[in-house]
Order: C-alpha cells, then structure tokens, then sequence
C-alpha cells in the first residue's frame, strides 16, 4: 500500500543532517508496514526488533547504550551485520523499553552515520512517565495517520483520478467524474482509513467483513484503554471513547460533559480526554474567538469539539450500510453532518494542518480554521450534501475578508472571488493552500 510517509521516509534518509528517527501513530495506523517496506527497498539489509515480543533484545538496553556496546551485541542476536549507511536498525514498540528511547540520543552523538528508526504506539502516553529520558533535540520525527483520501484511491487504483481531483482543484474547474468521485468517498466513509480495512475492501471484501475488523481494532483500542490506564481512569476515557459519537450526533458537535454522565465535570475528564490524544485515536478542535494569526493566541480550551481519528471507525458505531449514506436516503440526516464532518478534519490532520474552529458568542460558527503559509487563516466549511446556505461563514468573510474562503460540498469545482467551492472527495488537495 503506497503511503505519502514512503516519501517523507526517503527525504530522512537522504538528509545530511539526519538523526535517528521516531515514528508517532496510533496503533494499526501502518507504521511497522511502512518502516519495515522502507528498509527494504531503501537499504541493503534491515534489523529490526519489537519489544513487546522480544525480551532478549529489550534485555540488551538494561546495561551500556553507547552504540560501540550496543551494536556488537544487536548484531550476534540478530545473526546479521549492522553496517552504517547500509543497514536500517529498526527498533518498534519502542514504549516498552525505555532505555531504547534514550539510546537514540547516543546514536545521535556518537554514531550519527547509522540508520536508526524507532517507532512507538503509545508513545505519547509513555512520555509521560518518570523512567522516560526522551533525547530532546538529537532526534527527528514523523508523524504517521490512518489513510487519507488520496491514500485510498491509490489504493483502489485511481491514481489517475487522484491526480485529476488535485488538476480540478488547482484550476478550479468541473471534474467530469465527480459522480465517481463522490461514490468512492461515500466507500471511504464506510471503510475510513484503517489499513486493514482499506487492503479488504481493495480485495473485494464485503463491508461486513470490514465492519468486523473494524471492530476488532476498537475492541484494541478499549483494551488499550483498560491495561494502560487505573481503573478510575481507564473508566473515564472509557466513557469519553464511547460517547464521541453521540456529541456528534447532536445538532451542536460541542463537546459537552453532561453527555457522558449528569454530574460530569470537565477537571475529572480533562486528562482521559488528553489520554485519547496521546493514544492518537481522537482528535481536539478547539474554538478560536479571532479568525485573525496566530490562531493559537485565541485558542479557548473551555470549548472544543473531539472526533474519532478514523471516520470508519465513527460509522461502525453507528452500524451505518452504504445504502444509509446514498444521497436519496434520509434515515441518517441526523448523522451526515457528522461523518462529513469528521472526514474533513480527518483530511486537515493528516495534511498536517491544525484544525480550530471559529465562534462568535453563540451566533455564528464555522466548522474548522486553519493557518496556511501560502493564504494565510482559511475559514473552512463543510456540508454534508448540495446545499450550501452558510450564514455563518458570511459573517466571518465579512468580518475578517480571508483571501481564500473554502466550501466542502458535493458540489462541483468552482470559485466565485475569494469563495471556493471544494467537493468533499477534494479535501486532501487542501494542503496546496
């Protein structure tokens, strides 16, 4: 499966100043896949080691972490040479042995010439603990999300069509498949970016088979929740996780306490809420007052929305079918908004924008923000269908006169002054702004 991370990886490799390497994702995100098809095709030869499987290899990082000790050993374990420049050191579950982390720093010292990529699930969380030295400044660091749009159709084939959508975009005009267009999307809302769900639907599986696997990973994600966390807390982040879908739901996505229980209060979820972040599973979009730079200077933490990382995930829980989301079917209005929704910021994070939305004391508001170097702060809406009465991004256009304003829609290609109008299956090609 190609991912835009192989190009990112190449780029580390070939860098003068490369450091040792940490790759940040949520479990079955395709971190080892990538990493493991990157040594392969990159390097001579590749080592790798998980620790949560192999306790010799995490046993050899209990004593001296210089590489000159380390790499002798690494190797006689491995039965295979370490060779810098031509050899890609692998080290994953990198969470579960603490003094790996912090070997980096060394490797970064002392032998800078060795490939070395370290990857981690619950990285996040696991910064958080004492026996963490995390090698601050002596590393690099990617980020690695579930499969974007783009992703999915290079992964069904549609490379071409992939490369047309960012054409129209570009020139702002009609795509002549954009019926094609829409019904991939509406699949993608479905089988969402998980890769596993994503290589059964390109094989032909059905969408109950992949509602099974996807299940099956959520089921992971809880047991995450209960082995990692106290029981009071797994508890909370228990019922965070589990009422994310209906926040969304409601005709306010706010993200309000008293749906998770009457007496709920924000200072007893405001960390399982920060845990579900670390783990990489939700995403935080927090209100903005001023639609003005630097949009982090009017971030209010009291108000913010959360979404699932993965929009198939979302629609497993809503047990949705593909007939649900057909543009005749209206048993699901209730949700549509939402699904489009967590799509579009799903696309915004993994294009590596940071997604806020804008508010103006409870009489407008717009679904996302979001700061770009080329166009500056762009005011992004999102519908979930072809009406696209927006009052509340009038008011911010009026108010603030971006010079680029984004429409998400199943319209077609289009721009009329400062307005774009977007199709939804077109929001990956908003990282061109």
């Amino acid at each position: 499966m190609r991912r835009k991370i192989d190009q990112k990886l190449a780029e580390w490799k070939r860098s003068p100043r490369r450091k040792p390497l940490i790759v940040n994702g949520a479990r079955q995100v395709g971190k080892t896949y990538s990493i493991l098809r990157f040594g392969e095709t990159a390097f001579e030869s590749i080592v790798a080691f998980d620790f949560s499987r192999d306790a010799l290899a995490a046993h050899l990082f209990e004593g001296d972490i210089s590489p000159e000790s380390l790499v002798p050993q690494l190797e006689a374990l491995a039965r295979q040479p370490i060779e810098a420049g031509r050899t890609l050191l692998f080290l994953d579950e990198v969470q579960t042995c603490p003094r790996a982390l912090t070997s980096l720093k060394y490797f970064s010292e002392q032998a800078p010439d060795y490939a070395v990529v370290a990857a981690g699930s619950l990285l996040g969380l696991s910064l958080g603990r004492e026996e963490y030295s995390y090698p601050v400044g002596k590393v690099d660091a990617l980020d690695l999300h579930p499969v974007d749009f783009e992703e999915f159709l290079w992964a069904m084939g549609e490379e071409r069509l992939a490369s047309l959508v960012r054409e129209c975009f570009d020139e702002a005009a009609p795509l002549g498949l954009h019926e094609r267009a829409l019904e991939l999307y509406r699949a993608y809302l479905l089988v969402g970016g998980m890769p596993e769900a994503v290589a059964l639907h390109a094989d032909g599986a059905s969408f109950d088979e992949i509602a099974k696997a996807q299940g099956a990973i959520a089921d992971a994600y809880v047991a995450d929740m209960t082995k990692y966390a106290s029981p009071l807390s797994s508890a909370r982040i228990l019922n965070v996780w589990r009422g994310i879908p209906r926040q969304l739901a409601k005709e306010n996505h706010k993200f309000q306490y008293t749906t998770i229980a009457s007496s709920a209060r924000a200072h007893q979820y405001e960390a399982p809420i920060r845990w579900l972040e670390a783990a990489g599973i939700v995403s935080r979009c927090t209100r903005v007052s001023d639609g003005t730079r630097p949009l982090a200077a009017f971030a209010d933490g009291d108000f913010f929305k959360l979404y699932f990382a993965d929009v198939g995930l979302l629609c497993g829980t809503y047990g949705l079918r593909l007939a649900d989301l057909m543009p005749v079917a209206d048993r699901v209005s209730g949700v549509r908004g939402a699904l489009a929704e967590s799509y579009a910021m799903q696309q915004l994070v993994a294009s590596g924008l940071k997604p806020y939305y804008w508010g103006s004391n409870g009489r407008a508001e717009v679904d996302f923000v979001v700061e770009t170097a080329r166009s500056g702060v762009v005011p992004v809406e999102v519908k979930s269908g072809g009406n696209v009465t927006a009052r509340s991004m009038r008011a911010y256009r009026e108010r603030y006169q971006p010079s680029v304003a984004v429409r998400l829609s199943t319209r077609q290609f289009g721009r009329e002054g400062d307005l774009m109008s977007v199709p939804l299956y077109a929001a990956f090609c908003l990282d061109q702004l």
